[in-house]
């Protein structure tokens, strides 16, 4: 469905972008030289924003990408912080990253790479458009760390969300509202609060995300199942529903398609939009163009994700020594080991 509906696309800045993402991680100390070089470029990191954000500024892309790089090293952190009960660590890292979030030029220098690189990173998504763009992005953001530590709770302690709490928090775990925002200084405007809370704009956004976030946990399931992991759409429906393994990857694979089809459907919607806001003068032409921009992005999403999913040595779990211990991953926290 994916390939016959949603063309793969890619930014031409791509391979300077994947060339210079990795020189990023190392100088920010994210991931270490070895590991650099025997895994960065097979992760895909950079391919999934290279085919999702089309259209995008060189330099808006570069910090997308640098951003999302440390967004997977965070996410990895997170993880091996839970694996071996370091709570401490944990805690610390979540009330820096909310500091540095508020405050990046403070926090460039910080002694924990993944706070300065997050600085970095927001330092350089905070130049693009308005403060009031920027506090929006930061408002997001605040909730997905916050999100972050329930799910922390939630691992350590052996709860498993009831699948519509699962749901709503996989919305902020997935930051879907961050790669939403980050759309806009990709097509290089701002756009206005109406336009957001446009219902058909709304709905197409949530369902590209949502997809994302749903086929993540199909293509993942069986690394998180070893990890005893019980963040996981198929793991809730497994626990609550009473499904088996093969009920719920099929109950995962039918909820998937669902948004496909409905994005589909919803994209006609949003189309007539924007040409409804093209009213003949310049200003309404500007936004209506950015609409369609934003929207084409969203569409893009469905592809970039999809062969992300198949191509990233990130979910290549039958070819890990310890199918629940990522090859690319550093077991040691700041300060902790």
């Amino acid at each position: 469905m994916i390939e016959a509906q949603f063309p793969r696309q890619l930014h031409p800045y791509w391979p300077r972008l994947q060339e210079n993402t990795r020189a990023w991680l190392l100088e920010k100390r994210l991931m270490s030289p070895d590991k650099v070089a025997a895994y960065a470029d097979e992760l895909c990191y950079t391919d999934l924003m290279a085919g999702y954000y089309i259209g995008a500024p060189d330099d808006v892309l570069q910090a997308i990408a640098d951003y999302s790089a440390w967004f997977f090293v965070w996410d990895d952190r997170h993880d091996r912080d839970v694996i071996h009960k370091r709570p401490l660590a944990w805690r610390h890292l979540k009330h820096q990253l909310h500091a540095a979030l508020d405050s990046p030029q403070d926090h460039l220098h910080h002694r924990d790479p993944v706070v300065a690189g997050f600085a970095d990173s927001m330092v350089r998504l905070y130049s693009f458009l308005s403060r009031r763009w920027n506090a929006r992005f930061a408002r997001h953001f605040h909730a997905v760390i916050e999100a972050y530590d329930r799910e922390f709770h939630n691992r350590t302690s052996g709860i498993v969300p009831k699948v519509e709490d699962y749901l709503a928090l996989r919305r902020l775990t997935f930051a879907h509202w961050i790669w939403l925002d980050l759309l806009e200084p990709s097509a290089e405007y701002e756009l206005p609060s109406a336009v957001l809370r446009n219902p058909a704009y709304r709905r197409a956004a949530l369902l590209c995300q949502d997809f994302a976030a749903w086929y993540n946990d199909l293509c993942s399931l069986p690394k998180e199942i070893a990890g005893d992991e019980v963040h996981n759409l198929g793991i809730s429906l497994i626990h609550h529903e009473g499904l088996t393994l093969t009920e719920a990857v099929t109950e995962v694979r039918r909820r998937v398609q669902g948004t496909v089809t409905e994005f589909l459907r919803v994209e006609k919607e949003v189309l007539r939009y924007a040409d409804r806001l093209d009213n003949g003068s310049a200003r309404g032409a500007a936004l209506a163009a950015a609409v369609r921009a934003c929207l084409f992005n969203m569409r893009n999403w469905f592809s970039s994700v999809y062969w992300f999913h198949h191509e990233s040595g990130r979910y290549a779990v039958d070819s890990w020594d310890d199918r629940s211990t990522p090859p690319y991953v550093n077991n040691e926290a700041a300060g902790e080991k």
